[in-house]
Protein backbone atom coordinates (compact mmCIF):
# COMPACT_ATOMS: atom_id res chain seq x y z
CA UNK A 1 0.00 0.00 0.00
CA UNK A 2 1.17 3.25 -1.32
CA UNK A 3 0.51 7.07 0.49
CA UNK A 4 -1.24 6.43 4.27
CA UNK A 5 -1.74 10.36 4.39
CA UNK A 6 -1.48 13.47 2.36
CA UNK A 7 2.07 13.58 2.45
CA UNK A 8 3.12 10.01 1.73
CA UNK A 9 0.65 9.98 -1.15
CA UNK A 10 2.59 13.22 -2.42
CA UNK A 11 6.11 11.82 -1.81
CA UNK A 12 4.67 7.80 -3.11
CA UNK A 13 5.93 6.36 -0.14
CA UNK A 14 4.19 3.72 1.86
CA UNK A 15 4.22 5.23 5.43
CA UNK A 16 4.88 8.70 6.66
CA UNK A 17 8.27 8.18 8.11
CA UNK A 18 11.01 10.15 7.12
CA UNK A 19 14.98 9.15 8.02
CA UNK A 20 15.93 12.65 9.23
CA UNK A 21 19.28 13.83 6.79
CA UNK A 22 22.28 13.43 9.33
CA UNK A 23 26.28 14.01 8.26
CA UNK A 24 27.60 10.38 8.51
CA UNK A 25 25.55 8.06 7.62
CA UNK A 26 25.06 7.14 3.29
CA UNK A 27 23.72 5.61 1.08
CA UNK A 28 22.81 2.15 3.04
CA UNK A 29 21.02 3.63 5.46
CA UNK A 30 18.69 5.89 3.30
CA UNK A 31 18.41 2.95 1.40
CA UNK A 32 16.78 0.43 3.99
CA UNK A 33 14.37 3.47 4.96
CA UNK A 34 13.15 3.81 1.25
CA UNK A 35 13.53 0.32 1.13
CA UNK A 36 10.70 -0.59 3.70
CA UNK A 37 8.70 1.83 2.63
CA UNK A 38 9.77 5.03 4.52
CA UNK A 39 11.76 8.38 2.93
CA UNK A 40 15.73 7.78 3.39
CA UNK A 41 17.41 10.55 3.34
CA UNK A 42 20.55 11.58 2.28
CA UNK A 43 22.86 14.77 3.75
CA UNK A 44 24.84 16.31 0.83
CA UNK A 45 26.25 19.41 2.71
CA UNK A 46 29.29 17.72 3.88
CA UNK A 47 29.70 15.73 0.08
CA UNK A 48 31.12 17.13 -2.64
CA UNK A 49 29.11 16.95 -5.97
CA UNK A 50 30.78 13.59 -7.39
CA UNK A 51 30.20 12.03 -3.66
CA UNK A 52 26.76 13.09 -4.07
CA UNK A 53 26.37 11.10 -7.15
CA UNK A 54 28.21 8.30 -5.71
CA UNK A 55 25.72 8.05 -3.26
CA UNK A 56 23.01 8.21 -5.17
CA UNK A 57 23.85 5.46 -7.64
CA UNK A 58 24.46 2.92 -4.42
CA UNK A 59 20.61 4.03 -3.43
CA UNK A 60 19.47 3.31 -6.83
CA UNK A 61 20.95 -0.01 -6.62
CA UNK A 62 19.65 -1.14 -4.06
CA UNK A 63 15.60 0.53 -4.14
CA UNK A 64 13.78 2.18 -6.91
CA UNK A 65 12.09 3.89 -3.77
CA UNK A 66 11.78 7.45 -3.14
CA UNK A 67 14.54 9.51 -1.63
CA UNK A 68 15.65 12.81 0.04
CA UNK A 69 18.42 14.81 -0.57
CA UNK A 70 18.96 17.71 2.35
CA UNK A 71 21.42 20.99 1.72
CA UNK A 72 22.24 23.57 4.01
CA UNK A 73 21.08 27.35 2.71
CA UNK A 74 23.11 29.70 5.56
CA UNK A 75 25.01 32.80 4.58
CA UNK A 76 28.29 32.44 4.99
CA UNK A 77 29.78 34.35 7.86
CA UNK A 78 32.58 37.13 6.75
CA UNK A 79 36.11 36.11 7.61
CA UNK A 80 37.13 37.43 11.07
CA UNK A 81 40.49 36.44 11.74
CA UNK A 82 40.23 37.98 15.21
CA UNK A 83 37.60 35.69 16.70
CA UNK A 84 39.01 32.79 15.04
CA UNK A 85 42.50 33.97 16.85
CA UNK A 86 41.15 34.02 20.23
CA UNK A 87 39.03 30.82 19.71
CA UNK A 88 42.47 29.05 18.89
CA UNK A 89 43.84 30.57 21.63
CA UNK A 90 41.02 29.19 24.22
CA UNK A 91 41.44 25.53 22.46
CA UNK A 92 45.49 25.78 22.95
CA UNK A 93 45.28 23.68 26.40
CA UNK A 94 43.85 21.20 24.42
CA UNK A 95 46.39 21.09 21.18
CA UNK A 96 49.29 20.83 23.96
CA UNK A 97 47.40 17.86 25.51
CA UNK A 98 47.73 15.76 22.30
CA UNK A 99 50.63 17.59 21.04
CA UNK A 100 49.61 19.27 18.25
CA UNK A 101 50.65 22.52 16.82
CA UNK A 102 47.85 25.21 16.62
CA UNK A 103 49.11 27.23 14.14
CA UNK A 104 49.48 23.82 11.36
CA UNK A 105 46.89 24.86 8.73
CA UNK A 106 43.59 22.51 8.67
CA UNK A 107 41.73 20.29 6.08
CA UNK A 108 37.96 20.17 6.51
CA UNK A 109 34.79 18.28 5.03
CA UNK A 110 32.73 20.83 2.16
CA UNK A 111 30.10 22.83 4.53
CA UNK A 112 29.16 25.46 1.32
CA UNK A 113 25.32 26.23 1.35
CA UNK A 114 23.73 25.35 -1.75
CA UNK A 115 24.56 26.83 -5.19
CA UNK A 116 24.90 26.30 -8.70
CA UNK A 117 26.76 23.28 -8.41
CA UNK A 118 24.82 21.54 -6.07
CA UNK A 119 21.48 23.21 -8.08
CA UNK A 120 23.18 21.31 -11.05
CA UNK A 121 23.64 17.86 -9.59
CA UNK A 122 19.63 18.12 -8.19
CA UNK A 123 19.03 18.38 -11.95
CA UNK A 124 21.00 15.80 -13.18
CA UNK A 125 20.00 13.39 -10.70
CA UNK A 126 15.83 14.32 -10.11
CA UNK A 127 15.72 12.81 -6.44
CA UNK A 128 11.74 12.91 -5.47
CA UNK A 129 12.56 15.20 -2.62
CA UNK A 130 14.70 17.88 -2.09
CA UNK A 131 14.48 19.33 1.38
CA UNK A 132 16.83 22.39 3.07
CA UNK A 133 18.01 23.76 6.49
CA UNK A 134 18.18 27.42 7.71
CA UNK A 135 15.82 28.48 5.06
CA UNK A 136 15.15 28.35 1.66
CA UNK A 137 18.15 29.27 -1.17
CA UNK A 138 17.70 31.79 -3.94
CA UNK A 139 14.91 32.28 -5.69
CA UNK A 140 16.90 31.09 -8.99
CA UNK A 141 18.35 28.21 -7.41
CA UNK A 142 15.03 27.13 -6.03
CA UNK A 143 13.81 27.31 -9.50
CA UNK A 144 16.09 25.01 -10.55
CA UNK A 145 14.76 22.21 -8.00
CA UNK A 146 11.64 22.93 -8.96
CA UNK A 147 12.18 22.66 -12.66
CA UNK A 148 14.02 19.15 -11.33
CA UNK A 149 10.98 18.27 -10.43
CA UNK A 150 11.66 17.83 -7.02
CA UNK A 151 9.05 18.23 -3.82
CA UNK A 152 10.63 20.74 -1.50
CA UNK A 153 10.73 20.64 2.07
CA UNK A 154 12.38 22.87 4.53
CA UNK A 155 12.98 22.94 8.46
CA UNK A 156 11.07 25.92 10.32
CA UNK A 157 11.62 26.46 14.23
CA UNK A 158 9.16 28.66 15.06
CA UNK A 159 5.63 29.52 13.57
CA UNK A 160 7.20 32.53 11.43
CA UNK A 161 9.40 30.60 10.23
CA UNK A 162 6.64 28.46 8.92
CA UNK A 163 4.66 31.00 7.54
CA UNK A 164 7.97 32.22 5.68
CA UNK A 165 8.31 29.16 3.75
CA UNK A 166 4.47 28.42 2.97
CA UNK A 167 4.66 31.62 1.14
CA UNK A 168 7.76 30.47 -0.69
CA UNK A 169 5.80 27.33 -1.77
CA UNK A 170 7.65 24.62 -0.10
CA UNK A 171 5.39 21.41 -0.13
CA UNK A 172 5.98 20.20 3.34
CA UNK A 173 7.41 22.13 6.23
CA UNK A 174 8.76 20.15 9.16
CA UNK A 175 8.42 21.49 12.52
CA UNK A 176 11.39 21.18 14.35
CA UNK A 177 10.64 21.09 17.91
CA UNK A 178 13.32 22.27 19.97
CA UNK A 179 13.71 18.24 21.44
CA UNK A 180 15.84 17.49 18.10
CA UNK A 181 19.44 16.46 17.40
CA UNK A 182 21.27 18.31 15.21
CA UNK A 183 21.34 21.69 14.25
CA UNK A 184 18.69 23.75 14.57
CA UNK A 185 17.20 25.10 11.31
CA UNK A 186 16.15 28.42 12.78
CA UNK A 187 16.64 31.21 9.93
CA UNK A 188 14.43 34.37 11.29
CA UNK A 189 15.73 34.11 14.65
CA UNK A 190 18.90 33.45 16.70
CA UNK A 191 17.35 32.73 19.84
CA UNK A 192 18.25 30.17 21.26
CA UNK A 193 17.15 29.93 24.56
CA UNK A 194 13.38 30.70 23.17
CA UNK A 195 13.09 27.88 20.39
CA UNK A 196 10.03 26.20 21.24
CA UNK A 197 9.37 22.25 21.77
CA UNK A 198 7.31 19.79 19.32
CA UNK A 199 4.21 19.53 21.46
CA UNK A 200 3.95 23.30 21.26
CA UNK A 201 5.10 23.61 18.08
CA UNK A 202 3.73 21.24 15.87
CA UNK A 203 -0.43 22.66 16.41
CA UNK A 204 0.62 26.34 16.01
CA UNK A 205 2.25 25.42 12.69
CA UNK A 206 -0.78 23.17 11.19
CA UNK A 207 -2.94 25.75 12.34
CA UNK A 208 -1.00 28.44 10.49
CA UNK A 209 0.20 26.66 7.03
CA UNK A 210 -2.13 24.70 4.20
CA UNK A 211 0.75 22.42 3.47
CA UNK A 212 1.54 19.17 5.14
CA UNK A 213 3.29 19.22 8.65
CA UNK A 214 6.11 17.55 9.52
CA UNK A 215 6.89 16.64 13.10
CA UNK A 216 10.80 16.30 14.25
CA UNK A 217 11.77 16.04 17.55
CA UNK A 218 11.84 13.76 20.25
CA UNK A 219 10.04 10.96 18.23
CA UNK A 220 11.61 7.66 18.89
CA UNK A 221 9.01 5.27 18.97
CA UNK A 222 5.31 4.08 17.94
CA UNK A 223 4.13 6.72 20.78
CA UNK A 224 6.07 9.42 19.79
CA UNK A 225 4.61 8.84 16.12
CA UNK A 226 1.19 8.65 17.55
CA UNK A 227 0.98 11.85 19.41
CA UNK A 228 2.76 14.03 16.86
CA UNK A 229 -0.53 12.88 14.40
CA UNK A 230 -2.82 13.83 17.26
CA UNK A 231 -1.06 17.37 17.32
CA UNK A 232 -1.85 17.55 13.29
CA UNK A 233 1.25 16.09 11.80
CA UNK A 234 1.18 14.55 8.72
CA UNK A 235 4.33 12.75 8.49
CA UNK A 236 7.47 12.28 11.09
CA UNK A 237 10.82 12.87 11.14
CA UNK A 238 13.38 10.52 12.80
CA UNK A 239 16.99 11.45 13.68
CA UNK A 240 18.54 9.61 16.54
CA UNK A 241 17.10 6.42 16.49
CA UNK A 242 17.76 6.06 12.94
CA UNK A 243 21.64 6.34 14.08
CA UNK A 244 21.87 3.43 16.24
CA UNK A 245 21.45 0.99 12.92
CA UNK A 246 23.47 -0.85 12.03
CA UNK A 247 23.40 0.50 8.54
CA UNK A 248 24.04 3.90 10.08
CA UNK A 249 27.96 3.31 10.24
CA UNK A 250 28.81 5.54 12.92
CA UNK A 251 31.59 5.74 14.73
CA UNK A 252 32.22 2.98 17.74
CA UNK A 253 32.73 6.23 20.66
CA UNK A 254 29.34 7.59 18.78
CA UNK A 255 27.55 4.41 19.04
CA UNK A 256 28.64 3.50 22.36
CA UNK A 257 27.56 7.28 24.01
CA UNK A 258 24.43 6.80 22.64
CA UNK A 259 23.22 3.45 24.42
CA UNK A 260 24.62 4.71 27.53
CA UNK A 261 23.01 8.15 27.21
CA UNK A 262 19.85 9.47 28.93
CA UNK A 263 17.47 11.93 28.39
CA UNK A 264 19.35 14.36 30.78
CA UNK A 265 22.38 14.11 28.50
CA UNK A 266 22.04 16.42 25.38
CA UNK A 267 22.36 20.19 25.11
CA UNK A 268 21.89 22.66 22.46
CA UNK A 269 25.74 23.89 21.91
CA UNK A 270 27.58 26.33 19.47
CA UNK A 271 30.92 25.28 20.17
CA UNK A 272 31.47 22.80 17.62
CA UNK A 273 30.48 23.92 14.60
CA UNK A 274 29.36 27.86 15.68
CA UNK A 275 25.21 27.19 15.40
CA UNK A 276 23.22 25.85 18.01
CA UNK A 277 22.62 22.16 17.87
CA UNK A 278 21.79 19.75 20.12
CA UNK A 279 24.26 16.80 20.96
CA UNK A 280 25.31 14.62 23.82
CA UNK A 281 27.63 16.41 26.56
CA UNK A 282 30.92 15.72 25.34
CA UNK A 283 34.25 17.32 26.64
CA UNK A 284 34.58 19.88 24.57
CA UNK A 285 30.56 20.85 25.19
CA UNK A 286 31.20 21.12 29.08
CA UNK A 287 34.16 22.51 29.35
CA UNK A 288 33.76 25.32 25.80
CA UNK A 289 29.77 26.28 26.40
CA UNK A 290 27.59 24.56 25.84
CA UNK A 291 27.09 28.23 24.46
CA UNK A 292 29.64 30.48 23.78
CA UNK A 293 29.90 33.81 22.33
CA UNK A 294 33.47 32.70 21.89
CA UNK A 295 32.64 30.43 19.39
CA UNK A 296 33.69 31.92 15.44
CA UNK A 297 30.02 31.73 13.27
CA UNK A 298 29.49 28.62 11.46
CA UNK A 299 30.93 26.74 10.06
CA UNK A 300 33.73 28.18 11.54
CA UNK A 301 34.07 26.90 14.89
CA UNK A 302 34.80 23.34 13.69
CA UNK A 303 38.05 24.04 11.69
CA UNK A 304 39.76 24.67 14.92
CA UNK A 305 38.60 21.87 16.56
CA UNK A 306 38.96 19.35 14.11
CA UNK A 307 42.58 18.67 14.66
CA UNK A 308 41.10 17.57 18.35
CA UNK A 309 38.49 15.91 16.98
CA UNK A 310 41.09 13.93 14.44
CA UNK A 311 43.21 12.98 17.71
CA UNK A 312 40.47 12.25 20.25
CA UNK A 313 39.24 9.84 17.96
CA UNK A 314 42.64 8.24 17.01
CA UNK A 315 41.71 7.38 20.47
CA UNK A 316 38.48 6.02 20.41
CA UNK A 317 37.68 9.14 22.33
CA UNK A 318 34.32 10.94 21.58
CA UNK A 319 35.09 14.19 23.56
CA UNK A 320 35.99 16.75 20.88
CA UNK A 321 33.59 15.12 18.07
CA UNK A 322 29.82 16.77 17.33
CA UNK A 323 28.12 13.39 19.15
CA UNK A 324 24.36 15.03 17.80
CA UNK A 325 21.40 13.24 19.66
CA UNK A 326 18.16 14.62 20.24
CA UNK A 327 16.47 14.35 24.01
CA UNK A 328 14.65 11.07 23.43
CA UNK A 329 18.11 9.23 23.00
CA UNK A 330 16.96 6.78 25.96
CA UNK A 331 14.44 5.51 23.86
CA UNK A 332 16.43 4.67 21.22
CA UNK A 333 17.55 0.52 20.60
CA UNK A 334 19.73 -1.24 18.23
CA UNK A 335 17.85 -2.52 15.66
CA UNK A 336 18.01 -2.83 11.72
CA UNK A 337 16.57 0.14 9.84
CA UNK A 338 13.82 -1.61 8.11
CA UNK A 339 12.37 -2.99 11.76
CA UNK A 340 12.43 0.24 13.04
CA UNK A 341 10.80 1.68 10.20
CA UNK A 342 8.02 -0.62 10.94
CA UNK A 343 8.00 -0.50 14.24
CA UNK A 344 7.11 3.44 13.59
CA UNK A 345 4.91 3.56 11.24
CA UNK A 346 2.80 0.94 13.64
CA UNK A 347 1.95 4.58 15.81
CA UNK A 348 0.61 6.06 12.17
CA UNK A 349 -3.04 6.48 12.47
CA UNK A 350 -5.54 4.16 10.56
CA UNK A 351 -7.42 5.53 8.06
Amino acid sequence: MTGTTDFARLVGIAVPIIQAPMVGPMAPLAAAVSSAGGLGSLACAALTPDQIRAEVAAIRAATDAPFNLNFFCHEPPSPDAEREAAWREQLAPYYREFGLDPAAPVTMANRAPFDGAMAEVVSDLRPRVVSFHFGLPAEPLLRRVREAGCLILSSATTVREARWLAERGVDAVIAQGAEAGGHRGMFLTDAAASQVGTIALVPQIADAVDVPVIAAGGIADPRGVAAAFALGADAVQVGTAYLRCPEAGISAPYRAALSTARDEDTALTNVLTGRPARGLLTRAVRELGPLSAAAPAFPGAAVALQPLRTAAEAAASGDFSPLWSGQAVGLSRERPAAELTRLLASGVPRA
